[in-house]
């Protein structure tokens, strides 16, 4: 074993002491938690939500799939199976009128800024999306809103003993997370009689259980790139594969401009299945001649998003024969890379208000708290991270500055699956970070208590590796840049066993002293220093920040006139830091 990799190894031994005897570390290390079956169907949300979470693939299982993957057609048909287990034929989707979106970047906030169009034109609307950022529920929405808890309970449990009588010898077992909640939000749907529903993929494409859908009204692929390699393909090509594999017979799909070789994949696997692919024209085609519109989402990577949303909403009003769908602006049509360019409209009243009136949490989000600003994106690809780092900065050069007193800048990262987190770091880099924080997605050192946040895909012995891995891959590329008089090689020093800190060395003036916190409310505690008004941590160690470089960093954040936190790296990390920063998020 490597000095570097025996010294994580010691480091993490004595991280993990306390978090270890904690209900949330048992349960991580067991895999699986074992859960009574319900009695009654009025059982509480937190109880549905704890039982929906056995049906998460445990961290040893997990690695034991990956490489002894099945045949992924068959997935799908044992997906059409559970469908008609749970009363529904895939015909039966076809009432929905769906919107089926996939992509690698963007594929969320485009399907948000089409729901909050269409929702704009007075429809019923229904949305499905992964993954949560705090309570389960926000999977399905109903215009635009969670279900309630109450709905979501009621059904839960319908569908889980509904599978539960109808399981025969060929299933033992039941659907696993995703395909559960993906079967509940078609029932959702149908009994709440929406209008339609726009149905984000979780991986992927063709192979992915949102891809039952027979006869969607519209698809769309939003920006590509490299994620979930060991699923996907490793390159841009293969993965676009995958994503052209919800396109459909006769049904017209849409796409951002693409790099040339997986938008020619894109284009040939349109073709093979006679699936009518339009290239989205930019946004500013469609403001040309009126007044520009304003998006609510931050960032100049959302306008892509955007433009693919306008396409989507206007081909779907189109298709249900509705009259205001926005005049045409030019009637011949174009091509670029042997590709038809979509119509080019005037956004109508209402198209526009819905791009206004768009939020989708945990992307390009600001709080602003007293001498606090918290900028959170789940940015977790290389691409993504990228217009993460354009969208922070621009707010940085906006920002009002204070008129005295020094201002701080602080990453608040995590990164998980088979992304590689040292690419991510070193795009992060030219933000000029004063501190670098590093902590797993456990909102506290124990989330028994909220079944939510659970999360038994990984243990807590690899995510606290994980993260001191990360810091190690931040101080290797600060290195790179510092005098190796004023930089050693780290040594293991904790400052308590309920934290993690690492860092023993002052900032070099070219780089950030960095950071591990064995859970995101104790990195918030440091970060924070009690000046944000709304978060309450719980109590919290006494030796927390006795390290020498959260002792000295405690002072400069207490003195600060105003502190800079990007969160990213991470859905799930953004997810736990809204939990915290906005109580009422989870009430």
């Amino acid at each position: 074993m490597s000095p570097a990799r025996s010294h994580l190894r010691a480091a993490l031994s004595l991280a993990a002491v306390s978090a270890r005897s904690s209900a949330t570390g048992v349960t991580a290390r067991r895999g699986l938690s074992v859960w009574p079956a319900p009695q009654e169907p009025g059982m509480e949300y937190q109880d549905a939500v704890r039982m929906l979470n056995t049906l998460q693939t445990n961290a040893s299982y997990l690695e034991k799939a990956k490489r002894q993957r099945g045949d992924p057609q068959t997935q799908l048909e044992t997906m059409r199976q559970y469908l008609a287990w749970s009363g529904l034929q895939v015909e039966d989707l076809d009432r929905l009128n769906i919107i089926h979106v996939t992509g690698t970047k963007g594929k969320g906030s485009t399907c948000a800024f089409t729901e909050c169009i269409l929702r704009s034109y007075g429809l019923k609307t229904g949305f499905f999306s992964s993954p949560h950022l705090v309570q389960v529920r926000e999977r399905i929405r109903i215009n635009g809103q969670p279900i309630s808890p109450e709905l979501f309970t009621k059904h839960f449990w319908r569908l889980y003993h509904r599978l539960e009588e109808t399981k025969d010898g060929s299933c033992v077992s039941m659907p696993a997370y995703f395909r559960f909640l993906t079967l509940m939000a078609f029932h959702v749907f149908l009994e709440e009689k929406v209008d339609l529903a726009v149905v984000e993929v979780g991986i992927g494409g063709a192979y992915d259980c949102t891809n039952i859908i027979r006869r969607p009204v519209v698809c769309g692929v939003s920006s590509l790139g490299i994620d979930h390699t060991s699923l996907l393909g490793d390159t841009v090509e293969k993965i676009a594969w995958q994503k052209g594999g919800i396109f459909k017979h006769g049904v017209p799909a849409f796409t951002v401009l693409q790099p040339e070789g997986p938008l020619a994949v894109l284009r040939d696997r349109a073709q093979e299945i006679s699936c009518p692919l339009y290239l989205c024209p930019p946004l500013e085609a469609l403001e040309e001649g009126g007044p520009p519109l304003t998006l609510g989402l931050e960032g100049e990577h959302q306008r892509s998003n955007a433009a693919l949303a306008l396409q989507l909403a206007h081909c779907w009003l189109q298709q249900q024969d509705h009259q205001d769908t926005g005049e045409l602006k030019a009637s011949r049509q174009n091509f670029l890379w042997q590709l038809p360019l979509a119509p080019v409209f005037q956004p109508t009243s209402h198209m526009r208000h819905g791009l206004r009136n768009t939020e989708w949490l945990g992307r390009t989000q600001v709080l602003r708290r007293g001498p606090l600003t918290w900028y959170l994106d789940g940015a977790h690809t290389t691409s993504s991270v990228q217009a993460c780092v354009c969208w922070f900065r621009q707010a940085l050069q906006a920002r009002k500055r204070p008129s005295a007193g020094p201002e701080v800048r602080v990453l608040l990262f995590n990164s998980t699956g088979d992304r590689d987190p040292a690419a991510l770091l070193k795009l992060l880099q030219p933000c000029q970070f004063d501190y670098a924080v590093f902590c797993p997605n456990l909102t506290e050192v124990s989330s028994t208590s909220n079944a939510d946040q659970q999360n038994f895909t990984v243990t807590l012995d690899q995510v606290l590796l994980r993260c001191l891995e990360h810091q190690q891959h931040w101080n290797c590329l600060h290195e790179e840049e510092s005098s190796p008089d004023l930089w050693g090689t780290p040594s293991p020093e904790p400052g308590g066993p309920a934290s993690l800190l690492l860092e023993l060395h002052p900032p070099h003036p070219c780089s950030a002293s960095s950071l591990v916190f064995s859970c995101i409310s104790y990195a918030l505690q440091w970060i924070s220093q009690g000046r944000d008004p709304i978060f309450q941590p719980p109590s919290s160690p006494r030796d927390l920040f006795a390290h020498p470089v959260a002792s000295s960093g405690a002072n400069v954040l207490h003195e600060a006139a105003a502190i800079h936190v990007l969160v990213t790296g991470s859905l799930h990390l953004v997810g736990g830091v809204l939990k915290l920063l906005e109580p009422s998020l989870s009430q």
